[in-house]
């Protein structure tokens, strides 16, 4: 069955996320690149119909004049798409600095939010945003210093999303807490539940599920206190705890990467192990990517959610520059929307 919500979109930072010109490192692909693989991309008629955007070098500078991030909305509304979420740039080394750090660490934080909404606000002027969210996490690279002071560094992070949320919701934005084991505090389930509920305001700051670092949730890789499986597992057993860890994440789940996992983890450049996405098509994926979507998307509207997106992070640029790439996570993003789209 065909439906018109959600829009589907690609990301756009599997082109930087790993790479640069380090030992080892493949280099960037540039944003026109990464539009132009994206919109080539077609099945039976249907293309995609939006990207989500990683506000940084080499694809924009967050401190770009209004002038210079109009010409780049113009660019990408003439590939006929729509801009969603936004990456906010909160790294060491990019704009930002860790969220469990020191006043000054914190300080840089929240100035990536602030120059993420005021990106937002400009493209939402421009038009070619009309929906989305605003992407952040911990920036704290793995958790060996979380587990330092587990209580404490978890305090400091809720502090911080909480007065990012507040400059978010100044802007009339939201913020999505993306759940990954590599982001300290945030590498489970319900560590990530924990800071959700910290800060209390789902009215600006959400949780971003990517299927193939919530399937690393149900196994523990960070946290085995938490794990819902155990290798060997069944498949009944899979669903019971896919229902009840998504059960808990979905009221706060306001953006969705489509993704694939073959249960390994992976990484590349300056980026920690994470969790490892897949081609669509990938023999060795674990996931079923349709049904575990399904469990994502159940009243997804009343979440506000118009889009999804599909996560290559970390691809090789053999596989990215691979037009049937595209065609086959398409392919896949369309079976999701048909299974559980709206109108």
């Amino acid at each position: 069955m065909s439906h018109t919500y959600p829009k589907l979109h690609n990301a756009m930072w599997p082109g930087l996320v790993g790479k640069g010109d380090g030992p080892d490192q493949e280099p960037p692909i540039s944003l026109e690149r990464m539009l132009d693989l994206t919109a080539a991309a077609e099945v039976d008629g249907q293309k995609f119909e939006g990207i989500d955007y990683f506000l940084f070098l080499p694809h924009t500078d967050p401190q770009a004049s209004e002038d210079e991030l109009r010409r780049i909305a113009d660019m990408i509304a003439e590939k006929g798409f729509k801009v969603g979420s936004l990456v906010a740039p909160v790294w060491p080394g990019t704009v930002g600095d860790s969220a469990m750090g020191d006043e000054q660490q914190r300080a840089k934080f929240l100035d990536a939010v602030k120059m993420a909404c005021r990106i937002a606000g400009i493209f939402n002027d421009h038009g070619v945003r009309q929906y989305g969210v605003i992407r952040i996490d911990s920036a704290e690279f793995g958790i060996d210093k979380w587990r330092e002071d587990p209580a404490g560094n978890t305090k400091k992070i809720i502090e911080t999303f909480r007065q990012a949320a507040e400059i978010a919701k100044d802007h009339g934005e939201r913020l999505a807490a993306e759940g990954e084991i590599c982001w300290a505090g945030m590498h489970s389930w319900k560590y990530m539940l924990e800071i959700l509920e910290g800060v209390g305001m789902p009215e600006a700051l959400g949780f971003q599920a990517d299927l193939a670092h919530t399937y690393l949730y149900l196994m523990g890789y960070n946290a085995p206190e938490h794990a819902l499986l155990k290798e060997g597992y069944s498949e009944d057993e899979f669903w019971a705890a896919y229902e009840e860890m998504t059960d808990k994440l979905r009221p706060w789940t306001i953006d969705f990467h489509v993704a694939q996992n073959d249960g390994q983890v992976h990484g590349a450049g300056d980026h920690d192990k994470t969790g490892k996405h897949c081609p669509a098509d990938d023999p060795n994926g674990k996931l079923d990517i349709v049904k575990c979507s399904g469990y994502w998307l159940k009243d997804a509207p009343a979440r506000g959610i118009q889009h999804i997106c599909w996560d290559g992070c970390m691809f090789p640029n053999a596989v990215l520059e691979n037009p049937e790439t595209w065609n086959t996570i398409l392919k896949k993003m369309i079976e999701v929307r048909d299974a559980h789209g709206w109108d």
